[in-house]
């Protein structure tokens, strides 16, 4: 099966860690009846490209390395096969674990430096040698060993375009900023409860909520989104498990739905996929299924469907999303060593 970047051409691209037996980046067509993905082409031009952001034409893809050194780079996927547009470029922070364009820029979140860093995009889409800017977080949590140091997981965009949202694991903290002339600027830090581990945030379709999954506590932490002056406020945290977890419970993903009337969360080691409806300011927890893997790391819904990017059992599983419930029913999967996120063009 052949994909050539045309009208109506539906893709997945597929991220894994090489360092992991990963195949690296992934093409894969997405089938128009039931949500399957076919793998068609794969490139292992960067090591560990964890996660991916398409641009905004869909010609170009961004991928982080998430290494010790840490750089981004850019794809041309007008083809069946990504083709490098560029040498990498680092980003002078370690294991970046999360990418996202914004103002003219790539934002990468570095897990391992606790930094966010902001590289300038060309007007044809290829990445600036050079980083404009980089924000280096401060701070710690009680949790001995992970929080001993700020850990940005994730940087992205808010809904209204102005802001710069960080969330970081290591601080029990999201952070909301500027870029000034291309530098990442702290605007305000707005602190979550102490020793949650808050990793990945995404906002609702009314653009003035956001949902953080934790990965230390197995919760998501409501809260309201004023954009007018950049500011979160935590309004509850809610359970994404029924009970107490009989073993590891770290959740990971979560996507909302885009009518903005349920919430889905991935928690590894329970390998599980959670549904909570949306209630105003709040979510209730209405049904948990299992994630088709083992060690899910990261959701994506598309057309219906929802994904797991299951690492260690190494494959991509998909759902059909049954409206009125929001109830994820497994669907199939995908052989992807080491699959780490999945997003759609």
């Amino acid at each position: 099966m052949a994909l050539d970047g045309r009208a109506g051409s539906r893709r997945a691209f597929i991220g894994s860690f090489t360092a992991a037996g990963g195949p690296g980046l992934v093409t894969a067509a997405v089938s128009r009846a039931d949500g399957a993905l076919t793998p068609v082409a794969a490139v292992k031009d960067v090591p560990d490209p964890s996660y991916l952001a398409l641009g905004p034409t869909g010609r170009t893809l961004y991928a982080v390395s998430e290494t010790a050194e840490g750089a981004v780079a850019a794809y041309r996927v007008d083809g069946d096969l990504p083709e490098l547009a560029g040498p990498p470029v680092p980003v002078n922070g370690s294991g970046p674990t999360h990418l996202s364009l914004h103002d003219g820029h790539v934002l990468t979140a570095n897990y391992g430096s606790g930094s966010v860093t902001a590289v300038p995009v060309r007007p044809d889409g290829t990445l600036a040698a050079t980083p404009s800017g980089l924000l280096r977080h401060t701070g710690s949590g009680p949790h001995d060993r992970r929080q001993r140091g700020p850990h940005a997981h994730q940087v992205q965009p808010d809904p209204s375009g102005r802001w710069a949202v960080s969330v970081d694991l290591g601080t029990d903290s999201v952070r909301v900023c500027t870029l000034e002339r291309g530098v990442p600027v702290l605007h305000r830090e707005f602190a979550l409860r102490p020793g949650s581990g808050p990793r990945h945030l995404a906002f609702h379709p009314d653009g003035e909520h956001a949902y953080v999954v934790n990965e230390l506590t197995p919760t998501v932490t409501v809260c309201r989104w004023e954009a007018a002056g950049g500011s979160l406020k935590p309004l509850a945290e809610i359970p994404v498990l029924p009970g107490a977890p009989a073993g590891d419970a770290h959740p990971s993903g979560i996507a909302v739905s885009p009518d903005g009337r349920f919430v889905w969360t991935a928690t590894r080691g329970e390998d599980v996929l959670s549904v909570l409806a949306v209630e105003g300011d709040g979510l209730r927890l209405t049904a948990v299924v299992p994630c088709g893997g083992h060690w899910p790391r990261a959701l994506a819904e598309h057309d219906g469907f929802l994904y797991a990017a299951n690492e260690r059992s190494g494959d991509v599983s998909w759902f059909a999303v049954d409206g009125p419930t929001g109830l994820p029913r497994y669907d199939g999967s995908v052989r992807v060593a080491a699959a780490s996120c999945v997003v759609f063009g």
